[in-house]
């Protein structure tokens, strides 16, 4: 019985720790994905060689969980949705993937997805 509360107290104290982690790591934005019709989930974002890799809060591992490449990346529509956050949905080869992020990192996520090289086809709405 002991050593299943300290072995829960651990898993929560790593998972915090992880949480804690990835927030605060340089070159990560806080923001939440949504895939088809499913919720919103919470996680962070990084840029790395022309995608943007979404890393989920909850979980174990610290490797993405989504990839999104930003050649074909096509921005369908934005909108303002609850706690201030901004809405982004795809079109193109991630058709029903939404991100929602706060308005500076909207800002660094469309000036990343405008600056790709000329060879790229891009569709800002």
């Amino acid at each position: 019985m002991i050593a299943t509360v300290v072995f829960l107290v651990l898993l929560a104290a790593l998972l915090v720790l992880r949480w804690v982690t990835l927030a605060r790591s340089r070159g990560h934005v806080p923001c939440r994905l949504r895939v088809g019709e499913r919720g919103w989930q919470s996680g962070v974002a990084r840029y790395a060689d022309g995608e943007l890799h979404w890393i989920p809060f909850l979980g174990v591992r610290l490797r993405p969980r989504h990839a999104i490449a930003r050649r074909g990346l096509v921005v369908s529509a934005r909108r303002e949705i609850d706690g201030g956050f901004y809405a982004v949905d795809f079109e193109g080869t991630t058709r029903g993937v939404s991100l929602a992020m706060s308005a500076d990192a909207l800002t660094g996520f469309l000036a990343w997805l405008e600056s790709a090289p000329p060879s790229a086809y891009l569709d800002v709405a």
